[in-house]
């Protein structure tokens, strides 16, 4: 698979809770078992408003060299699969373990209008 960097979408509050240089595990870690990823922008974009939309606050595009990982990765299909759509057949990374700080090369701001739509990652 490509070493291309990658994408993860984290409430911003999660992600400036870390203390400097300590690992990140989603919120939902537990119940999902991985962190979930994309490798396309304008793919995330679309995540981002068919599942966080409606939740509210500020987040952040973590942007991830998998080269820096220290926890497994894996590129899966989405589970379930959907039926068509721009996610359908498409291999997203996840990483199975803590998001080690140094796999992190680059933090961006997500825009988002007023009532939730994210404008642009």
């Amino acid at each position: 698979m490509s070493t291309a960097v990658f994408h993860h979408l984290a409430p911003a509050s999660e992600y400036r809770a870390l203390p400097v240089g300590a690992a990140y595990l989603p919120a939902r870690f537990d119940d999902e078992g991985f962190i979930h990823c994309t490798l396309e922008l304008d793919v995330l974009l679309t995540i981002a408003n068919q599942f966080y939309r409606q939740t509210p606050g500020e987040f952040l595009v973590l942007v991830i060299d998998p080269a820096r990982l220290t926890s497994d990765l894996k590129y899966e299909l989405p589970s379930p699969a959907p039926d068509g759509g721009p996610l359908a057949g498409r291999l997203f990374p996840h990483i199975y373990g803590p998001l080690n700080a140094e796999a992190v090369v680059g933090v961006r701001q997500a825009v988002r209008a007023e009532d939730g739509t994210f404008l642009a990652l």
